[in-house]
C-alpha cells in the first residue's frame, strides 16, 4: 500500500499554471496602460475647463475643475481596468505583453476579483494631490520585487492573483 501523496506547499503554484510574467514585462505592460490612463485624464480636463486659462489670471487653473477631472478619470480608468480584468485578465497593455492576471489558487480569470484588483490600484490615485497616491502607487508596483515567490504587488494580493504568461 501506498502512502497518499502529500500536498502541495503553500506557495507552490496550481497545476498546470503558465509561467509569472517578468516584471519587466509587467512594468511594460502598465506604462502602455498608463497611456489610456492619459488620454483619458486629457479628455477629463478638457471636458471640465480645467485647461482654461482667465485673462487676469493667466497661468492659473481652476483647481476644483481639476479636482473634478482627476475624479472622472480615476472612476473611468476604474471601469475600464476593472471591466478588462474581469472579463479576460487584460487589459490593452497585458494583451500587447502577452501577460495576463489569473487567479493564484487556480489559475482561472478573475471575474468580480479583478474588480478587487482595480480598486486597490486606482482608488489611491484619488490622493495625488496629497502625494498620498503617488507613494501608494510606488510602494505597491515595486512590492513585486521583494514578494516571493509570486512577485505579486499589494493589488494582486487583495485580489489573489498572479500575473503569468498569457502563451501557455
Amino acid at each position: 500500500m501506498t502512502p497518499d501523496p502529500l500536498p502541495p506547499p503553500p506557495h507552490a503554484f496550481p497545476p498546470g499554471m503558465a509561467p509569472l510574467a517578468t516584471p519587466g514585462q509587467r512594468f511594460a505592460a502598465r506604462l502602455l496602460d498608463t497611456l489610456v490612463l492619459g488620454a483619458i485624464w486629457t479628455v477629463a480636463l478638457t471636458a471640465t475647463g480645467a485647461l482654461q486659462y482667465t485673462m487676469n489670471h493667466p497661468g492659473e487653473q481652476h483647481m476644483g475643475k481639476v479636482f473634478l477631472a482627476l475624479i472622472i478619470t480615476m472612476a473611468v480608468y476604474f471601469g475600464y481596468e476593472g471591466a478588462m480584468l474581469a472579463r479576460s485578465g487584460q487589459t490593452l497593455g497585458k494583451k500587447a505583453l502577452r501577460i495576463r492576471v489569473a487567479m493564484l489558487s487556480d489559475g482561472d480569470v478573475p471575474a468580480g476579483q479583478g474588480w478587487v484588483r482595480a480598486a486597490v490600484y486606482v482608488l489611491p490615485g484619488m490622493l495625488v494631490p496629497l502625494l498620498v497616491g503617488t507613494v501608494f502607487w510606488l510602494v505597491n508596483s515595486a512590492s513585486l520585487l521583494w514578494d516571493k515567490p509570486f512577485q505579486r504587488c499589494l493589488h494582486d494580493k487583495a485580489a489573489r492573483t498572479v500575473v503569468v504568461s498569457a502563451l501557455h
